[in-house]
């Protein structure tokens, strides 16, 4: 006797586009973005919620796709990396770019999706601050400094030392 995972069938918006899906209960979100979806920028790191590398944004709150189910995202909106740029950059990857604020650029979808919801949270009044909300964002390479540099950019404390 073999086992079938039970199927199930959810409706999730995104990048503004509904996206239906079939699929096993226990996909994750992060796999139905690369696997089904097709959206490679979101990345797999540790798969067990420890690094950030795969930090997305659900209704605006960040979330780590790895930990999160696709079929807990049914008629939600989920907005990934891909969705940062139009025509130019987005001033955060434009930021990142200056700042070198990458190094290898493994973490670099998911450092720059939670820092997006950093700034809407209105959680960069310091680097401290900006250091504390971005702790689950790991960077192998180091890179730090020049995080946190570039999200102050765009936060608009340019004033601070780099």
């Amino acid at each position: 006797m073999s086992f079938e995972p039970p199927l199930v069938r959810t409706a999730v918006q995104v990048n503004g586009f509904e996206r239906k899906l079939e699929a096993d209960a226990r996909l994750t979100l992060l796999d139905a973005l690369r696997d089904v979806i097709g959206l490679t920028g979101t990345k797999k790191g540790c798969d067990q919620g420890a690094c950030g590398a795969c930090t997305v944004l659900l209704e605006g709150r960040r979330v780590l796709s790895c930990l999160t189910l696709a079929a807990q995202c049914d008629g939600r909106q989920v907005t990934t990396i891909e969705a940062l740029a139009g025509d130019d950059l987005h001033p955060l990857q434009a930021a990142f770019i200056r700042r070198d604020a990458f190094q290898c650029g493994f973490c670099t979808s998911g450092q720059i999706m939670s820092a997006v919801a950093l700034l809407d949270e209105g959680r960069a009044g310091s680097d401290d601050e900006i250091r504390e909300f971005m702790s689950g964002n790991l960077c192998r390479c180091g890179a730090y400094p020049n995080i946190v540099a570039a999200i102050r950019d765009v936060a608009g404390g340019r004033n601070h030392d780099a």
